[in-house]
């Protein structure tokens, strides 16, 4: 079975409301944060903006819902998403409210991708989930959020959640709800995807193993008997860097995504970042386009401070070397 994939590529920023890394100053006002950063990602010519989800991290993170019913009032042009909000964090009926009502707010724009977690266990603690749970917690999630957003009386038995003849009005905007992609890398999650997802949304892979995450999903499909009657979306969350060399961007790229995740990313940024000139990154990219990318999610690492250049830096440097794929 091969997956119903769109032809063109669409290009989208996960944009970063905190620091990356040591800096004085206070941070600018959330709200002209945002707008600026919106405003720029809209007007170079961007498809999309994303954000990411973390109740406790490493560095200081915002909630994505909220960042996205602002981003909301400022672009009515792209397409808004989280990558990815964790629901086994949260309880479904709440989730489905609020992304029901974002979906309204973002007058349809909404993608909803969603993972599991487990690298912070501290957030699971806090919120009373047992890191092992992650999985059937996500799963049984997503019906109870594809039952309350049918607008209609709706009933729930499972492992986690119970119901009986709930209502949730009004529903999305979309009919059915938003599009939900998974993330994940294991078999489990891939299976998840083929299961349940309406698209699959990777990160810290390399071409070959998004590669064969696609044949994976392609032959859970066909062996539950899924059929993508709208298409399957193909995205990747791809670290980024544009410099002068290679070695410059290594260095940021290091730097940033070390204090990030509190490890020493070095060789992982080597294996799995998209680094260097304008035409090394443009390189990497049509690399993940080869293989079936056709969501292609930035997030442009290194200093904080320069977080605007970057974003026009690529668009007026790479984005034209794309034209084709685009």
């Amino acid at each position: 079975m091969d997956l119903p994939l769109d032809d063109r590529l669409r290009i989208g920023i996960q944009t970063l409301h905190r620091r990356t890394e040591p800096a004085e100053g206070p941070w600018l006002p959330a709200i002209d944060e945002l707008q600026r950063q919106v405003e720029l990602v809209d007007r170079c010519g961007y498809d999309s903006q994303w954000v990411g989800d973390h109740i406790a991290f490493a560095i200081p993170m915002l909630d994505p819902f909220l960042q996205l019913a602002q981003a909301a009032m400022v672009s009515r042009r792209l397409q808004l998403g989280t990558a990815v909000y964790l629901v086994p964090l949260r309880q479904p009926a709440s989730i489905a409210k609020q992304v029901a009502t974002l979906d309204h707010l973002t007058e349809g724009r909404l993608v909803f991708g969603v993972g599991v977690g487990g690298e912070f266990a501290k957030e699971f603690e806090v919120c009373g989930v047992p890191v092992g749970e992650r999985g059937p917690r996500l799963a049984e999630s997503l019906a109870v959020l594809r039952k309350l957003w049918t607008g209609e009386p709706a009933s729930h038995s499972g492992k986690f959640f119970q119901f009986e003849q709930v209502t949730m009005q009004p529903p999305p905007r979309q009919a059915g709800g938003p599009p939900i992609w998974c993330g994940g890398r294991s078999d489990a999650a891939l299976k998840r995807t083929a299961r349940l997802a309406d698209g699959w949304m990777s990160y810290v892979v390399t071409p070959d193993m998004y590669r064969q995450g696609l044949d994976k999903i392609a032959a859970a499909a066909k062996q539950c008997g899924r059929v993508f009657d709208r298409g399957f979306a193909a995205s990747h969350l791809l670290f980024t860097r544009v410099d002068d060399t290679y070695e410059k961007a290594l260095d940021a790229a290091t730097l940033s995504l070390s204090t990030r995740y509190a490890m020493d990313f070095r060789k992982a940024a080597q294996r799995y970042c998209a680094l260097g000139t304008p035409e090394q990154v443009v390189e990497r990219i049509r690399e993940f386009h080869a293989v079936g990318v056709r969501h292609l999610i930035l997030d442009f690492v290194g200093p904080y401070e320069e977080r605007y250049d970057v974003i026009e830096r690529f668009a007026r440097d790479a984005l034209p070397l794309l034209a084709d794929l685009r």
